[in-house]
């Protein structure tokens, strides 16, 4: 069975909630996090000492239960659980088209984002310090522009014609984007239909695209 962990308007656990609509798989969830059962609570941090979350617990295995923390490693773990090939593809250069994205999130995306949303739509310090904001929406913009970009040479997704986890935190950030008030957006079609096209799916407007931002 599989237990995730994790308050559902967190940003990560949104992302591990669709995916786990896509593949339809049963699993518990229990909130933990800001609103709900504290992280610093012992009994988490014996899960994940670092206590963020999603943490994610697969306790069917015949040879133990496997806990992981790391929302782009819970994606990549249940495609592999499931043997979603369409999801991650096992040819270590298509899969690579895929991941490729998953980690410019992670890397390129994440500082932009606190700027942007944290700071300018939230206005959490610090990243509500003007010289946050304004580079957080920069980048942000510039990011949206390069995925613009990858889909009009290569669309409809970002990793071709499927759609694949690299659509999954790369989607979240684009309905970020269309969701944030105060942020200029100049004109990308591409997007605008990117973001029509990932509406379509339930659990994306289950997860993601449901009044949140």
């Amino acid at each position: 069975m599989l237990k995730l962990l994790g308050r559902s308007n967190a940003y990560n656990v949104r992302k591990v909630l669709w995916l786990l609509g896509e593949l339809g798989l049963a699993f518990e969830q229990e909130e933990w996090g800001r609103g709900h059962r504290a992280t610093d609570d012992p009994a988490f941090r014996a899960l994940n000492p670092l206590g963020t979350v999603p943490v994610l617990i697969d306790d069917g295995l015949v040879d133990g239960a496997v806990v992981l923390r790391e929302s782009h490693v819970i994606l990549r773990y249940l495609a592999a659980r499931e043997g979603a090939v369409h999801l991650l593809p096992e040819a270590p250069a298509a899969r690579a088209l895929v991941e490729q994205w998953m980690d410019w999130v992670a890397y390129d995306m994440t500082l932009a984002m606190k700027g942007a949303y944290l700071g300018g739509e939230l206005g959490l310090a610090p990243w509500s310090e003007p010289w946050a904001v304004a580079r957080g929406r920069a980048e942000y913009a510039e990011g949206m522009r390069q995925v613009a970009a990858a889909l009009e040479a290569g669309g409809p997704y970002l990793a071709g014609e499927g759609f694949t986890l690299a659509d999954v935190p790369a989607g979240f950030l684009v309905h970020r984007w269309f969701a944030m008030r105060g942020i200029g957006r100049p004109a990308l079609p591409a997007l605008d239909a990117y973001y029509a096209r990932l509406s379509e799916r339930v659990p994306y407007r289950t997860h993601i695209r449901n009044g949140l931002a």
